[in-house]
């Protein structure tokens, strides 16, 4: 294997003048760089990884914790985080949540791996964390930036959307299509996202006359198991619904799935909404109308800020997130008594 030594024999340059044209740091003549660079190809010579590192103090790496691998929403965040790196030759290393420990230890455990593993920054996407985890957390690794989570000790590090909007305008719009027997699959009531979510539509459903304590709220955990046992729950409370909320895109593919197989039409007897309007969500069946959160902007202007801490980079960073409505099949106009 060539090394930087074979590199500087072969153009004729001295070794620091091969590592500054290698690196683009520092004066390199013109003449000086197009023999480097022929060398390069000349010797298919690869830069050291290791020697990189010694030389910045930096691996080139940033961590990603991500709760689970499963589902569109957090595919969408694996691709942003990925495409924003290799834009500036950087690397992602992902940690997720496994084995028998709690969600929460879970977390913690995943985002120490990583700080261990001297990652030049860290992205944290948790809702299991509790707000003195993410001042530990930081305090260990200070360029670590939380995404989807509103953490007011450390707000510039933090980007996400307004979800207690986005629970507004889920409510608005089943109420718009005549709704008023309403139901709701949540996810964890300790994920501070589902928590604002919820009490945003709750309070857009109280400006309408509906009380909370009316409407039936079963606990879910976001995956597709949870969404399809919480619709079977509901159907067997025997509970009259028209409408149904879901807090995420996952769980409502699960509830027309459920819905499907019982033949309860949908939106002819029961209109559905689901939340994030991940990418899934067009091809379900029939196409499921969802709130729309940008993760894809989101992600993309929290690794941005992270490249900047860590890099130096000035790349502009956006911080107003329109949360909005995709209308598609799933949800009609309640039907006439």
């Amino acid at each position: 294997m060539a090394t930087l030594k074979d590199v500087a024999q072969r153009a004729g340059v001295g070794l620091s003048t091969a590592s500054r044209a290698i690196s683009g740091k520092g004066p390199v003549s013109a003449d000086a760089a197009a023999r480097v660079k022929a060398a390069i190809a000349e010797l298919n010579f690869r830069p050291s990884s290791i020697g990189r590192a010694m030389a910045t103090q930096q691996l080139g790496i940033i961590g990603l914790f991500v709760p689970t691998f499963f589902g569109s929403y957090y595919g969408t965040i694996l691709k942003q985080t990925d495409l924003e790196l290799r834009a500036v030759h950087r690397h992602v290393v992902v940690a997720t949540g496994c084995g028998e420990l709690t969600p929460r230890e879970q977390a913690l455990e995943a985002v120490r791996f990583l700080i261990g593993r001297d990652c030049d920054g860290v992205v944290v996407i948790s809702h299991d964390l509790h707000d003195e985890d993410l001042d530990q957390l930081h305090q260990m690794h200070p360029k670590m930036v939380f995404l989807n989570r509103a953490f007011g000790q450390l707000p510039d590090a933090s980007f996400c959307a307004d979800h207690r909007r986005g629970g507004e305008l889920a409510a608005a719009t089943l109420l718009a299509h005549g709704h008023r027997r309403i139901a709701v699959i949540s996810g964890p009531f300790t994920a501070s996202d589902n928590v604002e979510r919820l009490d945003g539509f709750f309070d857009e459903l109280a400006r309408h006359g509906i009380a909370r304590d009316t409407v039936p709220l079963i606990e879910s955990d976001f995956s597709p198991e949870g969404g399809y046992a919480a619709t079977c729950q509901l159907l067997d409370s025997k509970v009259p619904f028209t409408g149904l909320f879901c807090a995420n895109d996952t769980m409502a593919v699960s509830a027309l799935a459920r819905f499907q197989q019982v033949g309860i039409s949908v939106p002819g007897d029961v209109s559905v909404i689901g939340y994030d309007d991940d990418y899934s969500a067009a091809y379900a069946a029939p196409a499921l109308t969802s709130v729309h959160i940008p993760t894809a902007e989101l992600t993309q202007n929290a690794v941005r800020w992270l490249i900047n801490q860590c890099y130096g980079t000035k790349w502009e960073i956006f911080r107003e997130y329109p949360v909005t409505v995709t209308m598609r099949a799933s949800v009609g106009h309640v039907k006439a008594a």
